[in-house]
């Protein structure tokens, strides 16, 4: 039944996140810079996606947006003790990352945990210093937590009837790439390959350049 009810709930973000990119790209004003690398599939608008964050990095420092989305961000809602989605979607991102730069483009990729009863600062450190270099990770308090997820959209929940010590946290797994200065340019579903996110992310970022030249 957890299981349905999982199934269910990220059917409700999809939905959600379909929404927000209907929404985005009907009502916005202008011509969209990025047209073109959206493709449709897994475009979206950009008016509701991000915003403020008050967050602790894994040195244990209070960081915002500002400090957080340095640089181009692959941002992801996830924690620690994840026995195999976290794992798997991280070194997706990692792998996308590191053909980026392969190329020349500077990306880093970020995870915040939904889980800051056991993530704490170190944790997410050896955490992120295992997945990538680029890798960065923070937590919070549940609310700071919950604030941050209702601005990218995303969803978590802790298993009240699991283990107290080894519980899962079910949450969406969106994948969000954000831009210095643009803020949301797109999000990633679990299928899409490294490959196709470093192409999609090469077009926003050549497309961003663009604007800027």
């Amino acid at each position: 039944m957890r299981y349905l009810f999982s199934a269910a709930i990220v059917f409700v973000a999809v939905a959600i996140v379909g929404a927000t990119w209907w929404v985005g790209r009907s009502g916005a004003g202008g011509e969209d810079p990025f047209a073109q690398c959206r493709g449709g599939a897994v475009g979206t608008g950009t008016a509701s996606i991000g915003g403020p964050l008050s967050l602790v990095d894994e040195n244990g420092q209070a960081v915002t947006e500002a400090d957080i989305l340095t640089k181009p961000t692959l941002v992801y809602f996830g924690y620690t003790y994840c026995p195999d989605i976290c794992p798997t979607d991280n070194a997706r991102n990692a792998e996308a990352i590191d053909l980026l730069a392969g190329e020349g483009y500077d990306a880093q990729m970020v995870m915040i945990s939904v889980d800051p009863e056991r993530d704490d600062p170190e944790r997410l450190r050896d955490f992120t210093d295992y997945l990538h270099p680029q890798a960065l990770g923070y937590t919070g308090t549940l609310e700071q937590i919950r604030a941050a997820a209702q601005a990218y959209k995303a969803y978590f929940k802790k298993d009240e009837n699991g283990d107290p010590e080894f519980y899962l946290v079910d949450h969406s797994t969106f994948t969000y790439f954000m831009l210095p200065g643009t803020g949301f340019a797109e999000f990633y579903r679990r299928e899409v390959t490294p490959q196709d996110m470093a192409a999609s992310m090469r077009c926003f970022l050549d497309a961003a350049a663009g604007t800027q030249g």
